[in-house]
């Protein structure tokens, strides 16, 4: 059974940066793949990035493209999202999720959505003011 615990939410300042983790256990790091979702207060949980594990492959939304960078480490059993030109609209719960194993390969991680994901942590806090 995979497991996923995030951490690192906390309150910046507009402009500012943080570094979200997931510890991951059960993960099949030759085979799966990572997302980050957030939801924020009355909005549907919306994919913000994902990492195919088995090559490296990155996917990311349009409205965190070239300022978030999603990142694992194996050895750590660990993925990480780097945020960095934080804005008021990034301010959401973050949630980990993750698909092990993937059957299939780095183009199914690519389209994958969240319903696709059958294992979610329990969420982190970002609170971005202006």
């Amino acid at each position: 059974r995979v497991q996923l615990v995030e951490s690192g939410g906390d309150s910046v300042q507009a402009g500012g940066s943080l570094r979200l983790s997931c510890a991951t256990s059960g993960y099949t790091y030759s085979s799966g793949c990572l997302g980050w979702f957030r939801q924020a207060v009355g909005k549907e949980r919306e994919g913000v990035a994902r990492i195919y594990s088995g090559g490296g492959s990155t996917y990311y939304a349009d409205s965190v493209k070239g300022r978030f960078t999603i990142s694992q480490d194996n050895a750590e059993n660990t993925v990480y999202l780097q945020m960095n030109s934080l804005k008021p609209e990034d301010t959401a719960m973050y949630y980990c999720a993750a698909i092990s194993p993937l059957y299939g390969d780095r183009s199914y991680c690519e389209r994958a959505r969240k319903d696709n994901f059958p294992y979610w942590g329990q969420g982190t806090q970002v609170t971005v003011s202006s």
